[in-house]
């Protein structure tokens, strides 16, 4: 059973409590409860449904969080073999909130970059929550680079809050940084794929995310800012802020996935199992996999050059203004 439940899936958790219960009892006894268990099972499934079905953009911004949903190295485990982590930017030290190395797809060799936000309190504060450093940046570039050298595609998984914004990293050139990626990214002479697995906050998740095609899991999201930024930018008054204004800016910003392909800034949003990748990990892995071989077998086809003239237009598309008289 799932570990933890966030507030509005508390009737599920109930239900499922009850099932959990009723199997203890039965199990080894000479009693048969399995159809009250396949009636609550169904109950069960059908609230799932009607939840799921109605999320605001708030509680799917807490879905994309969720402790339980898969980050980069559970997805590295699932859809890679060969996998060696490279580590280091060569230049001050390595940041573990972005792993990457080289690994096959499908037996096809690739480069894998993403960030980690670990599990439990020890390895989260080791690898500051899935705050990347400038060194995490300049490592992700170095690897690219590498992948660029030997001709293998990269692929990288986007789940930040955002780039650490502490004063150390401020001090090694985090905006530098970032911006050198953006650079750097949009003239890589080999295909590129993104994959949004959970937040993809602000110029943190963009650092990593040039690609020729982006794409997200149904209930991952992609800002400028979170919402709890944003609500404290426009609206702390006294300190206080509470869930209303989260769920208030939550709207505003249109981050959902399905925000995001309806201003074609994303290429597809990938199903999730419903509940969320949490629930069913292998089963989200699969079809990430078969989302990234389907897209490298489009993108082998095209040259360095078409690659990288394609990628131009494809941000040079991005947004709608108006000019006054």
């Amino acid at each position: 059973m799932i570990k933890y439940y966030l507030e509005f899936e508390k009737p599920i958790e109930e239900l499922e409590l009850k099932i959990e219960e009723l199997k203890r009892i039965s199990d080894g006894k000479e009693i048969n409860i399995s159809g009250e268990i396949k009636k609550l099972e169904k109950k069960t499934k059908e609230l799932r449904s009607e939840i799921f079905s109605t999320l605001t953009p708030w509680q799917k911004t807490l879905v994309a969080r969720h402790p339980d949903r898969p980050y980069t190295l559970d997805y590295i485990n699932l859809i890679a073999t060969d996998f060696i982590e490279l580590h280091g930017d060569r230049r001050f030290s390595d940041d573990p909130s972005i792993v990457g190395g080289v690994a096959k797809i499908n037996d096809v060799p690739v480069m894998i970059i993403g960030h980690q936000k670990g599990r439990g309190t020890k390895e989260r504060i080791s690898r500051n929550f899935g705050q990347p450093h400038p060194e995490g940046y300049r490592k992700a570039l170095r690897l690219m680079k590498l992948a660029e050298k030997f001709k293998r595609p990269v692929i990288t998984f986007i789940d930040t809050p955002g780039a650490y914004p502490g004063i150390g990293a401020e001090e090694r050139g985090q905006a530098e940084a970032i911006a050198v990626n953006l650079m750097e990214m949009s003239k890589l002479r080999i295909p590129i794929i993104s994959i949004v697995i959970g937040e993809g906050g602000s110029g943190g998740a963009l650092a990593i995310s040039v690609a020729d095609r982006v794409y997200m899991l149904e209930y991952s999201i992609y800002s400028v800012i979170s919402p709890e930024g944003c609500a404290a930018i426009l609206w702390k008054k006294d300190g206080h802020l509470g869930t209303e204004d989260f769920s208030r800016a939550a709207n505003a910003l249109k981050l959902t996935a399905q925000d995001l392909l309806s201003f074609k800034i994303i290429d597809e949003i990938i199903l999730e199992p419903l509940g969320g990748a949490h629930r069913d990990p292998e089963g989200t892995a699969k079809k990430i996999s078969e989302t990234i071989v389907n897209a490298l077998e489009e993108l082998k086809t095209k040259t360095p050059g078409k690659l990288i003239e394609e990628r131009y237009k494809r941000l040079r598309k991005i947004g709608i203004f108006e000019e006054g008289a």
